[in-house]
């Protein structure tokens, strides 16, 4: 039977005819067309997985976007001067401040020597301290934020991040518990 099988179809068929015919032949004998080679390479190459991790990596760093952290240079104290006790003084004796009051709705409130200026948002903070500075004659140097204490700090900030935008020189900030 193996004859005919050889005869009809090429030998290397022939011999696994052969080889299935006859159970008792070794295995070794057999012609094992990369049988062996790939229960020998059965591992997964892991070359492609860390290349698509990588490039992910890449991606989500490129695409972030990172915030600029605004900052505000304050003035260093000097080492060889002798230490002075601080006066604290009212706010509202100098003339040449504008006061923002943060309300405990997170509302601003411009206050300046010609009266009070609603601001709903920090846009329009922003519009009305740069009215206030221009506005002047001699443009005021100093803000003082006033944050009712039941108001958020992002809003507090805010004040602050916008007088220094607009040019002012000096930042106090007061705590206050009633609305005014």
């Amino acid at each position: 039977k193996a004859a005919e099988h050889e005869h009809h179809m090429g030998s290397s068929e022939a011999v696994s005819v052969a080889a299935l015919e006859h159970p008792d032949a070794d295995d070794d004998s057999s012609v094992g067309f990369g049988n062996k080679d790939q229960t020998d390479n059965a591992e997964m190459d892991m070359t492609p997985m860390v290349d698509v991790t990588f490039l992910l990596l890449i991606f989500f760093m490129v695409t972030a976007s990172f915030s600029m952290q605004k900052t505000m240079q304050l003035p260093r104290s000097k080492t060889d001067a002798p230490s002075t006790q601080a006066i604290p003084q009212d706010p509202e004796e100098e003339s040449e401040s504008i006061t923002v009051v943060v309300s405990s709705y997170n509302t601003y409130t411009v206050e300046t020597s010609y009266g009070f200026d609603e601001a709903p948002s920090e846009q329009e903070l922003l519009i009305k301290l740069r009215d206030a500075v221009a506005g002047s004659s001699t443009p005021p140097t100093k803000l003082v934020v006033k944050a009712h204490i039941d108001s958020t700090h992002q809003k507090v900030v805010a004040a602050l991040d916008a007088g220094v935008e607009v040019g002012m020189e000096q930042l106090q900030y007061v705590t206050i518990t009633e609305d005014e």
